[in-house]
């Protein structure tokens, strides 16, 4: 006769397998594909990258390493515009890793179109950059720190009567009050641009950029392989657009892909 403390942990140890072994198996599988993708890379097999970088893809399977090897493959494989949409990817991802934006620089020399940005001003500019700087998880992640902060210098503030700990208190409430603020509108507008991405890669070799969603409406622009967009609108199979300096129109969906 088995105690009942044996048959618990028989089922306990049946369980963990059960559980368990699929999770590790799927790992397994992940990093079998991704050990094959990365030995083709290697042997200058790109197709052969490619399409074991897809299938993780496909997997459900999603990282910036993965994008960036992906459109590492790519632009080897002289696919400029699948190159820069990972890239893109990627960087959203890991916005502040210097080796995705060097790459993407590189993969971007190649665009036939020469855009220039309208101008900015350098104070908008430089908090668009410190929002770029950083993933929307990680801002989420500080607006909590700053958070806590806040709660810590409101505490201090209130509950000790010394004067110098009551002006750390409240001068340092109001400094994690504000950084609170900032880290959480950024997290936002991370989060509202996953939700709903805006921007795009145009993916056809040549584009033409038309005044209204009509194939017979007139061309105002031709747009080529690997410039950027951002998506304004859309009607039925078409998509307006603009472009970086200001000027838009509209185009056929399966001439770009979404940065999602």
């Amino acid at each position: 006769m088995y105690d009942m403390k044996s048959v618990i942990a028989v089922v306990a140890v049946l369980f963990a397998a059960l559980c368990c072994t699929p999770v590790g198996a799927k790992d397994r599988a992940y990093a079998a594909v991704w050990d094959s993708a990365n030995t083709a890379y290697i042997g200058a097999d790109y197709e052969a990258a490619i399409k074991n970088y897809e299938q993780l893809l496909d997997s459900g399977y999603e990282s910036a390493r993965l994008y960036f090897n992906l459109g590492n493959a790519y632009f080897k494989k002289g696919m400029n515009g699948r190159a820069i949409l990972n890239y893109n990817k990627a960087l959203k991802l890991a916005p502040g890793n210097d080796d995705i934006r060097y790459n993407l620089s590189l993969a971007n020399a190649y665009v036939q179109d020469k855009i220039e940005e309208v101008p900015v001003f350098f104070l908008k500019r430089w908090l668009i950059d410190l929002g770029n700087r950083l993933s929307g998880n990680t801002w989420a992640v500080l607006s909590l720190v700053f958070f806590a902060l806040l709660l810590i210098g409101v505490g201090t503030y209130l509950l000790l009567r010394r004067m110098m700990w009551q002006k750390v208190g409240f001068y340092g409430a109001i400094v994690s009050a504000l950084l609170f603020v900032v880290s959480v509108v950024y997290a936002s507008v991370d989060r509202k641009a996953q939700l709903n991405p805006s921007e795009a890669i145009v993916m056809a070799s040549a584009a033409p950029v038309k005044s209204s969603p009509d194939e017979g409406s007139k061309d105002i622009f031709v747009l080529h392989e690997g410039t950027k967009v951002r998506v304004e609108g859309s009607l039925g199979e078409w998509r307006e657009i603009r472009i970086a300096d200001g000027n838009k129109g509209w185009v056929e969906v399966a001439s770009i892909e979404m940065i999602d």
